[in-house]
């Protein structure tokens, strides 16, 4: 199974991850297990992931177990925001996953409004 590429870098209290490859369950774990190591290492406040895998999106089950993997990992206390540029497919089962496990997780299209959130939570008109 081809390995998806895997590119972070830090600024200030955000860590920023960028995925490229072929989407699968197995590529999806292996970013995922990556940004857990990085943030025990580094501790971040925020995780900006920004997610341009290219084929089927994951259904509701592989998300579910993708969550349920990472509860206990230390991301519970991490606002993450996935921003999915090529279109969101199926992704929104990620984020209702995540918030029912306890995660402060948004899904968005743009990178741009994915940033904002980080910084500044929910507007009061959400």
């Amino acid at each position: 199974m081809d390995q998806p590429s895997i590119t972070m870098s830090r600024e200030a209290r955000t860590l920023r991850v960028a995925v490229r490859g072929v989407a699968s369950l197995d590529a999806t774990i292996a970013y995922w297990r990556a940004i857990v190591e990085e943030s025990l290492r580094d501790r971040p406040d925020y995780i900006l992931l920004v997610d341009e895998l290219r084929g089927p999106a994951l259904g509701e089950a592989e998300w579910q177990q993708l969550v349920d993997m990472l509860v206990g990992k230390g991301l519970e206390a991490v606002r993450i925001a996935h921003v999915k540029p090529n279109g969101l497919d199926a992704v929104e089962y990620c984020e209702l996953s995540a918030r029912q496990r306890g995660f402060e997780a948004r899904v968005f299209t743009e990178e741009r409004a994915a940033a904002l959130w980080l910084r500044y939570g929910e507007r009061p008109d959400d």
